[in-house]
């Protein structure tokens, strides 16, 4: 971000050496100048990542291949891929003047260090939020709006995401055992892709409502992904922050869909290989990426328009399949591990439904609330209560009760309970 500090305006140059004459030679050779200084923010910026995240995976990996490479153990500081990507964001809107040069560097600082969404996103570009750096406007109704939000946002990380969560441990920890039954393994795996995005919606929830406490105006950065038709649909609807960087700031300048078809598949390939790396070091997530790259390229330039004459009801759950089965490559600790899980999943787990039977009992309550708040039930219900009007003020006070009392109930759990972090710390 301090490289980035370099950058001006083209125009101001132009300016200031215009009286000496030469002036397009100035502005070429600024132009140069502007794109090394470019370069080298992004080495430094991905060389801190790539040093922290990604060391202990290629000397694991080639020491796995017998190369006799030392296998180092460096600790990930929590969070560096968000903070890391919002410093680039940074770069790369001065870059493209889609933002001025915050010529006090305290502005920068406090924008990468911006404590409400810092460790796991959503991922704030600077351009978003550039002027609410300097300027902000407070009230009484957007701090309890904030409050609100992130009272929910708490209640659905401890009353939601931990309960299910549960029971995706217990079913993940037979991977591999006689104990995994195929009924088992898809009790397991739909509640991760349950416990993952009540996981991360909450964080995203918490972010978006402390910042909208203090001032700032964060992006939503999810919008019901569970509703898709088509994994296309999925994706602008999950981890909308970290998608869209990837298109504006990688696919795009690769050349996006500009070059022919054989370049965009290439193109897209190379995104969603970074998409699973960003997510972390293991062969999981980098088959994670690539399965995704392959339903896309599949959608896009196999099936094309003619998935549109499918009823929605038989696309809807033949996505929800596809992604589960793609939670369970995010969530194994393994290939070995995915391939014993899915096999479970596909047939060839025990008959043995006991466990299943129990866990089903356990958390009967948890799972039907979990299966409906991943359905817009929210906005439904709010358009019925408010008919497209600003919500009365017994509407305003029922919400901020069910909050408040969500909110109750999620900090007995918490205090009563063992610690469990957010998911996407690790990443």
């Amino acid at each position: 971000a301090a490289v980035a500090l370099l950058f001006g305006h083209e125009t101001e140059v132009q300016r200031a050496v215009q009286p000496r004459g030469g002036v397009f030679q100035h502005a070429d050779r600024f132009e140069h100048d502007r794109r090394a200084a470019l370069v080298v923010s992004v080495i430094l910026n991905l060389g801190i990542l790539g040093v922290f995240k990604y060391a202990n995976f290629v000397t694991s990996s080639l020491a796995a291949a017998g190369l006799g490479v030392e296998v180092t153990s460096i600790a990930l500081p929590i969070g560096i891929s968000f903070y890391t990507f919002q410093g680039m964001s940074y770069v790369f809107d001065v870059y493209r003047e889609n933002a001025a040069v915050a010529r006090n560097p305290l502005i920068v600082a406090l924008y990468i260090s911006l404590f409400p969404q810092l460790v796991a996103g959503p991922i704030v570009r600077y351009s978003d939020v550039e002027r609410e750096l300097s300027f902000r406007t407070y009230s009484s109704a957007e701090f309890a709006s904030g409050a609100v939000r992130f009272m929910l946002g708490f209640g659905k990380k401890l009353i939601l995401a931990n309960s299910v969560g549960e029971i995706a441990d217990a079913a993940f920890s037979r991977v591999g055992t006689e104990l995994l039954s195929t009924t088992l393994a898809w009790l397991g795996a739909i509640a991760f892709t349950f416990q993952i995005y009540f996981d991360f919606s909450a964080y995203s929830d918490m972010a978006i409502g402390l910042g909208r406490m203090i001032g700032f105006h964060f992006n939503e950065n999810f919008d019901y992904p569970y509703i898709s038709a088509s994994v296309t649909e999925f994706w602008r609807r999950w981890h909308i922050s970290l998608s869209t960087w990837f298109r504006d700031y990688v696919y795009i300048p690769l050349g996006g869909n500009r070059r022919g078809v054989p370049r965009q598949i290439f193109n897209l390939f190379v995104v969603w290989m970074l998409t699973g790396l960003w997510h972390g070091a293991n062969w999981t997530f980098i088959l994670w990426g690539l399965y995704y790259g392959v339903l896309l390229i599949i959608e896009k330039f196999v099936i094309g328009k003619r998935i549109e004459k499918v009823p929605k009801a038989i696309r809807h759950v033949v996505t929800l399949i596809l992604v589960v089965v793609g939670w369970v490559l995010f969530r194994a600790d393994s290939l070995s591990d995915a391939a014993s899980y899915l096999g479970a999943m596909f047939g060839f787990g025990s008959a043995d439904v006991r466990e299943f039977v129990f866990l089903i009992r356990q958390y009967a309550i948890e799972l039907v609330i979990s299966t409906s708040a991943v359905l817009p039930l929210k906005v439904w219900l709010g358009k019925r209560l408010t008919r497209n009007k600003e919500p009365g003020v017994a509407v305003q006070i029922a919400i901020a009760a069910f909050a408040f009392a969500v909110f109750a109930l999620a900090y007995i759990k918490l205090v009563s309970g063992s610690f469990v972090p957010f998911i996407y710390f690790q990443f």
